[in-house]
């Protein structure tokens, strides 16, 4: 069992070191402030069990602190600590949410004590929930489904992230769910009755994302004919979800990086500042952390969108989880179509479990969707699986030897992700909706790698009269 972490927030160094010692050797992970602020910023960015609060502090005093805390998180135990005990402050701060009161000078014991009835208290609330949730819905969270070990860990990790009002990463390939993630972190928050608002961060050009997130004024820029509110005042309160937020542009990036660090902005050819309380969650399916070593995104606001990171595993490492799956999908979607369908035959479903799924939950969830459509008995048969999830396509992975002198690694990689985007789109005649299916990506991912290789579509080069050679050099051919 992971070591629970306190927070202790006390404006004297003596008293900070004293807290820090005695809670280490309780066995606890211990965070000291030596203010307000800094204390709400580390409630921020990490999870607590409980905080240690003093009454006196500078500038934030220590209800205010309090206050702000149960904010944070509402199940947050705080225990309040003071020099000036009286029946008066005590009541004030139980009122306020405090767990219980702690009056200078202190017994180490009865500091303790006090902690573990706040924590066992904690505990028990926490598994109520989970136990309600659990008999109220095996095997899913909200709309995610799924019953293998790794699904189940995200479903607690969603569940402990929510209530907070940390921002929160969620990273997948294409197709495993991260707006339903998304979806679930809001509704099982504090926020779950304020808006969802989705940002589709990669299809707009920047001045005119700009304009969607931040508003503007009227006479902004041509065809500004009136002020429009942007998507971070229509969430205020609530959740901005940010899809795809690797292909956010670098113009766009600073300014969303301000808008989370100072909780206001200005709509675009306003003067007026605007003050927003918005939880931040963003999707990725690329690797942010590569992106910022090749200058495509800011190191700063990685950092401060990566809080609280939730990998979703693609769905041919949680193979397990396929058959839940499909009798939900045949369940969703026999309810919409008015059909009495029950399910698949075990043929298919042993075809469904072979194959390895490149386009994640999605794809499946459309070869169900399509099964439970053409399907005129109460099983889907193999005849209705499309063809290529029957073939269970694979792929050879020749035995190649690093000559001794090396290779770089990511030209090797960005080289064959040219070639095998270049001969899916050939196979396709060029349609990119086709091919971005065949590889399992959005249309609009497929469309950035398109650009970022500077892929030519076949019409293009039949309209250029242009050809490629094996090292991607463009040739213009001679009449």
């Amino acid at each position: 069992m992971s070591q629970e972490s306190i927070l202790v927030v006390d404006d004297e160094e003596v008293m900070r070191d004293v807290l820090g010692s005695l809670l280490t050797q309780a066995g606890y992970e211990v965070s000291l402030a030596p203010n307000g602020a800094e204390g709400l910023e580390l409630a921020r960015k990490g999870m607590y069990a409980a905080a240690l609060v003093d009454m006196m502090l500078p500038e934030m005093d220590g209800m205010t602190v309090l206050e702000e805390l149960k904010k944070t998180d509402p199940d947050l135990v705080v225990l309040m600590i003071t020099a000036h005990a009286s029946v008066e402050t005590a009541i004030a701060a139980m009122r306020r949410g405090a767990f219980d009161y702690v009056a200078k000078p202190f017994k180490h014991e009865e500091l303790l004590h006090a902690l573990d009835n706040g924590l066992n208290q904690r505990r028990l609330t926490d598994e109520n929930r989970q136990l309600r949730a659990a008999l109220r819905d095996q095997g899913r969270f909200m709309e995610i489904v799924g019953k293998s070990p790794r699904m189940l860990q995200i479903f607690q990790l969603i569940a402990q992230a929510a209530p907070s009002r940390s921002t929160i990463l969620v990273a997948g390939e294409s197709g495993t769910g991260k707006e339903l993630v998304a979806k679930a972190i809001h509704a099982n928050s504090p926020r779950k009755d304020k808006p969802f608002v989705v940002v589709n961060s990669g299809s707009l050009p920047h001045d005119l994302l700009e304009s969607n997130l931040f508003g503007h004024v009227k006479g902004a820029f041509t065809g500004a004919v009136y002020a429009k509110k942007g998507l971070f005042e229509l969430a205020d309160k609530g959740t901005l979800f940010f899809d795809e937020i690797g292909n956010i542009p670098l113009e766009t990036q600073a300014k969303l990086l301000r808008v989370m660090q100072e909780r206001e902005f200005m709509r675009l050819g306003g003067v007026e500042t605007i003050k927003v309380d918005v939880r931040v969650v963003a999707a990725t399916n690329i690797d942010l952390r590569r992106a910022v070593d090749e200058g495509r995104f800011r190191e700063d606001l990685y950092y401060r969108l990566n809080v609280i990171a939730i990998p979703l595993p693609p769905l041919r490492q949680r193979k397990e989880d396929i058959p839940a799956l499909v009798q939900h999908f045949v369940d969703e979607y026999a309810a919409e179509n008015s059909k009495q369908v029950e399910g698949v035959t075990p043929e298919v479903m042993q075809t469904l479990m072979d194959y390895d799924w490149p386009g994640n939950v999605r794809e499946l969830e459309n070869v169900i969707e399509r099964g439970v459509v053409l399907t005129t008995g109460p099983l889907i048969g193999k005849d209705l699986v499309p063809e290529h999830v029957r073939s269970r396509p694979s792929f050879h992975i020749p035995q190649v030897a690093v000559p001794p002198e090396g290779i770089n690694l990511r030209e090797v990689i960005a080289h064959f992700e040219r070639r095998l985007i270049e001969s899916t789109l050939e196979s396709t005649g060029g349609v990119q909706k086709d091919a971005a299916r065949l590889l399992g990506l959005k249309p609009t991912t497929l469309n950035e790698m398109i650009k970022r290789h500077s892929i030519l579509l076949p019409r293009d080069r039949d309209r250029r009269g242009t050809t490629r050679d094996e090292g991607s050099a463009v040739k213009t051919t001679s009449a």
